[in-house]
C-alpha cells in the first residue's frame, strides 16, 4: 500500500481530527506519536502528531522538518500541515514559521491556509474567522491561556508570522468552484504571494478548495480542508475503495474521561455529565500539588471505575481561575501541573483496567499519550465531528482525543453509548 498523504499536526487531538476526516472519506489512516524512527506502517495516510503548537518557533520548525523527512522517505505524494481550526498561534508563530520551512524543503513557493471546519462552526468570510456566529476574537478564544486569539482577520494574523505575502481567495470566487479557485490561486502565486487564505462556509466549499489544490506540494489548514483530498487520489487512480477503513477491534474494560481543557465546550460537557455519571472536579488553585491531586483522584475513582458507565475526572477551570493559577505558579508551571496530574491519573487507571479512555484538551492529550507510551493510533468510527475512537498501539486500549472546543454538550455520555 503506497503512502499517498503525509501529514504533520501540531498537536495530538488535531492529528486525530485530521485522521478522522480522511477515514470518513475512504482513506486508511494511522496516527504516529512524535517523529518516527524506522519504517512507517502501511496506510493511505500517515499523520505524525507533534506537540509543537505552543513551543518556541525554532523548535517547532525543527520537529516539523524531521517529521517531513520521515514522510518523504516513505514516499508521500503530498504533504499536509495541520493546525487548529481556530488558528491557534501567536505573532511569533508557529503556523507561519513552520509552513515557511516546509515550503522551502519541498522547493515550493505557495500554499493555501484554510482552517475552516463548517460542521463545527468554523467558517471564513472575507478572510475573517468565525466560531459559530461570533468572530474568533469574541468566541472565547481571546481568553485562551497559551494562544489568545484577538484578531479574527487571518490575512493579518498570518502576515505577522511570515515574511512571505498573504493573499485572499474571497467567498465570491470560492462559490464558483474548483476551476475558478485554481485560477485565483495561480494569480496570487504569480503576484509573489506565498500563502492564500481561502474563504469557506460549507463542506461544498472545502471539497472545491481541496480539488483545486490537487497539484500543490503542500496544503495547510484545519482538518476540514482534507475532505477534498481523497477524491483527488481516486481521480488519479491511486486510491481504491476502502469500505472497512474505520473498523477497530472490540472495545473492552472500564470507561473514563480525563478533562484538562478550559474551553467553553468542555466546561459545558462537564456540567451536563454531573447529572448522569460520577464527576470529580480537581481544584488545582486550592491544591497546586501534583502528587496530592493525583492521590485525591485515584482515591475517589477506586470504587467507581466500571465497564457499564464512565467516570469523569476534570482539572478544567473558568478563565479567571486559570489566570489566578498562572499568576500563582507562572504560565508554564501551571500548564505542567495539570498535564502531569492527568497523565499520572491516566497511567494509574489504565493499569487498573480502564480500556476506554476519552481525553479532552490538546495539551492534556499529548501528555497522556506520551505517558501511556502510545506509539500509533489506528483511526476508527467518529463520535462527533472531528473526534473518532482510536485503537492505541501497543497498549490495546481505545482512546478518544478531543480538542477542547469540539463535541456537543452530551459528548462525554454519547462517546460511550456504543463503545
Amino acid at each position: 500500500m503506497p503512502l499517498l498523504l503525509g501529514c504533520i499536526a501540531d498537536d495530538f487531538t488535531g492529528a486525530t481530527d485530521l485522521a478522522n476526516t480522511l477515514v470518513k472519506h475512504g482513506m486508511t489512516a494511522v496516527q504516529l506519536i512524535g517523529v518516527p524512527i524506522g519504517p512507517l506502517p502501511e496506510a493511505d495516510a500517515i499523520i505524525i502528531a507533534l506537540k509543537s503548537r505552543s513551543i518556541p518557533a525554532a523548535d517547532a520548525v525543527r520537529e516539523s522538518l524531521a517529521a517531513l523527512e520521515a514522510l518523504l522517505a516513505a514516499g508521500a505524494k503530498q504533504i499536509f500541515h495541520k493546525y487548529c481550526s481556530t488558528f491557534d498561534s501567536t505573532d511569533a508563530g508557529n503556523i507561519g514559521p513552520v509552513a515557511d520551512a516546509l515550503l522551502a524543503r519541498l522547493s515550493s513557493g505557495f500554499a493555501i491556509a484554510c482552517p475552516a471546519f463548517p460542521t463545527n462552526g468554523r467558517t471564513i468570510f472575507q478572510g475573517h474567522l468565525f466560531v459559530g456566529g461570533a468572530l474568533l476574537s469574541e468566541s472565547g478564544m481571546e481568553n485562551h491561556p497559551l494562544t489568545p486569539m484577538r484578531d479574527p482577520n487571518l490575512v493579518r494574523v498570518l502576515s505577522r508570522q511570515t515574511e512571505g505575502g498573504v493573499g485572499l481567495v474571497p467567498f465570491a470566487v470560492v462559490e464558483q468552484g474548483p476551476v475558478t479557485i485554481r485560477r485565483a490561486l495561480t494569480r496570487l502565486a504569480e503576484q509573489g504571494r506565498r500563502y492564500a487564505i481561502t474563504d469557506a462556509a460549507t463542506d461544498a466549499h472545502l471539497m472545491a478548495i481541496g480539488e483545486a489544490c490537487a497539484p500543490h506540494a503542500l496544503i495547510t489548514g484545519g482538518s476540514g480542508i482534507a475532505m477534498g483530498i481523497p477524491e483527488n487520489f481516486r481521480r488519479a487512480g491511486l486510491l481504491p475503495p476502502r469500505p472497512d477503513a474505520a473498523v477497530l477491534p472490540q472495545a473492552r474494560g472500564a470507561m473514563a474521561v480525563l478533562a484538562g481543557s478550559c474551553s467553553r465546550a468542555t466546561l459545558g460537557q462537564i456540567g451536563l455529565a454531573r447529572d448522569h455519571v460520577p464527576v470529580l472536579e480537581l481544584d488545582a488553585l486550592a491544591t497546586p500539588d501534583t502528587a496530592a491531586l493525583t492521590a485525591q483522584a485515584l482515591d475517589w475513582a477506586a470504587d467507581k471505575l466500571s465497564d457499564t458507565r464512565p467516570i469523569v475526572i476534570a482539572a478544567s477551570a473558568s478563565p479567571d481561575r486559570v489566570e489566578a493559577l498562572q499568576k500563582q505558579l507562572g504560565r508554564d508551571a501551571a500548564g505542567a501541573l495539570i498535564e502531569t496530574t492527568l497523565a499520572n491519573i491516566a497511567e494509574a487507571i489504565v493499569a487498573r483496567g480502564t480500556g476506554r479512555l476519552l481525553v479532552a484538551g490538546g495539551e492534556t492529550s499529548g501528555a497522556v499519550v506520551l505517558r501511556l507510551g502510545v506509539t500509533a493510533l489506528r483511526i476508527g468510527p467518529e463520535i462527533d465531528p472531528g473526534v473518532p475512537w482510536t485503537y492505541a498501539e501497543p497498549n490495546g486500549i481505545h482512546l478518544a482525543l478531543k480538542s477542547g472546543n469540539f463535541g456537543g454538550r452530551d459528548f462525554f455520555l454519547k462517546a460511550f453509548a456504543d463503545a
